[in-house]
C-alpha cells in the first residue's frame, strides 16, 4: 500500500507550505483577501486541469462506483444525525451547524496529501469520492442552509441545479467521465498542458490553507464546535474504520472511503454562510479546527492502520 516513509515526508513538506502561507499572512505579505483569488485559481484552473490529467484514461471499474455512492451516503447520513442532534438548537444555529455537517474539503485538502502518497492512482479514487460529494456539498448542503435561513424563497431545486453546473471541477469530471464511455480521446497537446498546470494544485492548495488558518478562538463557541466534532467524527470514525475493516472490496477502495471519513468541512460554507447570515466566524473556526484533526486523523491512519 502507501510507502510509510514516503507519507511522512509528504506530511512534513505540507505542513511546511501551509505554515509558510500562515506566516506570510501574519506578515502581511499576503492577505486573507488573496484567498479568494487563489481559491478561484485553484477551483476553476489548476483542479480542473490535475482532474483532466488523472481521468482522461481511466479504465472505468463498476468497483469504483462504491466510492461514488458511499460520498452521497455518508453526506445523507451526516445530515439526518444533524437534524437528530442539533434539534433543540435555535433555528439559526441549527440551520447552520446542519448545513456544515455533511460536506467534506476533498479538493484542497485531500488531493495535495494523496497526490504525494499515491499518486495518480490516489487522485482518481478520491476523484470518485468527490464526485458524489461535490453533490452532497453544492446541492444538499445549500439547499439546507436555504431551508433555516430567513429568506425561504431561496429553496428552489433550479438554484441548487445552477449552484452545482457552476462547479467546474464537478463539470470537469463529468465531461471527462462522458468521454471516457464514448472512447473519445482528448488531444495530446490539452493533456499535455494541463499537465503543466495541475502541477501548481498541490503547491496553491497548501498554501491557501495556510492563509485561512486562525488561531483566534472564541471561548463563547467551544460548546458547539464540541458537539459538532462529536458527532462528526463520531461518525466518520465508526463508519471509516468498519467500512475498511469489512468491507469485500479492493484495499485501495476502503482505504479512500476510511481518510475520507474523516476530510475537514468544505471552505465553500463560508460564502454560504455569508449568503445566508450565518456566523461565518464560526463557521471559519470549525474550519480550522476540522483541518487540525483530520491532519491528526489521517497521520494515525497511514501510520497505524495502512
Amino acid at each position: 500500500m502507501a510507502c510509510l516513509s514516503g507519507f511522512n515526508q509528504q506530511f512534513i513538506f505540507s505542513i511546511i507550505i501551509i505554515t509558510l502561507g500562515y506566516f506570510l499572512k501574519r506578515m502581511g505579505w499576503l492577505k486573507a483577501s488573496d484567498g479568494e483569488a487563489i481559491s478561484r485559481l485553484i477551483f476553476n484552473l489548476t483542479l480542473p486541469a490535475l482532474i483532466i490529467v488523472s481521468f482522461h484514461d481511466l479504465v472505468f471499474e463498476l468497483s469504483l462506483v462504491i466510492i461514488i455512492i458511499t460520498g452521497l451516503i455518508f453526506g445523507f447520513v451526516l445530515t439526518l444525525l444533524g437534524i437528530i442532534f442539533f434539534d433543540k438548537e435555535s433555528k439559526s444555529i441549527k440551520g447552520m451547524l446542519v448545513m456544515m455537517i455533511p460536506g467534506y474539503n476533498v479538493g484542497l485538502f485531500a488531493y495535495p496529501l494523496v497526490e504525494g502518497i499515491w499518486g495518480t492512482e490516489g487522485i482518481r479514487h478520491f476523484g470518485m469520492f468527490d464526485v458524489g460529494n461535490a453533490f452532497i456539498v453544492f446541492g444538499l448542503a445549500y439547499l439546507l442552509g436555504s431551508y433555516y435561513s430567513d429568506d425561504q424563497n431561496r429553496l428552489t431545486m433550479g438554484i441548487a441545479l445552477k449552484k452545482l453546473s457552476n462547479s467546474i471541477p464537478l463539470m470537469t469530471y463529468l465531461v471527462i467521465f462522458i468521454l471516457n464511455i464514448l472512447s473519445i480521446q482528448l488531444p495530446s497537446l490539452l493533456i499535455d498542458t494541463a499537465d503543466i498546470i495541475s502541477s501548481a494544485n498541490m503547491p496553491l492548495s497548501l498554501l491557501l490553507l495556510g492563509i485561512y488558518v486562525n488561531f483566534n478562538f472564541n471561548r463563547q463557541y467551544f460548546r458547539l464546535i464540541n458537539k459538532f466534532i462529536i458527532v462528526r467524527y463520531g461518525f466518520g470514525l465508526l463508519a471509516g474504520l468498519s467500512l475498511y475493516f469489512w468491507l469485500p472490496v479492493a484495499e485501495m477502495i476502503r482505504a479512500t472511503l476510511l481518510i475520507g471519513a474523516v476530510l475537514p468541512i468544505p471552505l465553500s460554507l463560508i460564502p454560504y454562510g455569508v449568503e445566508f447570515g450565518y456566523d461565518k466566524r464560526f463557521i471559519g473556526t470549525t474550519s480550522n479546527v476540522t483541518m487540525l484533526l483530520s491532519f491528526l486523523f489521517i497521520w494515525l491512519f497511514v501510520n497505524i492502520i495502512l
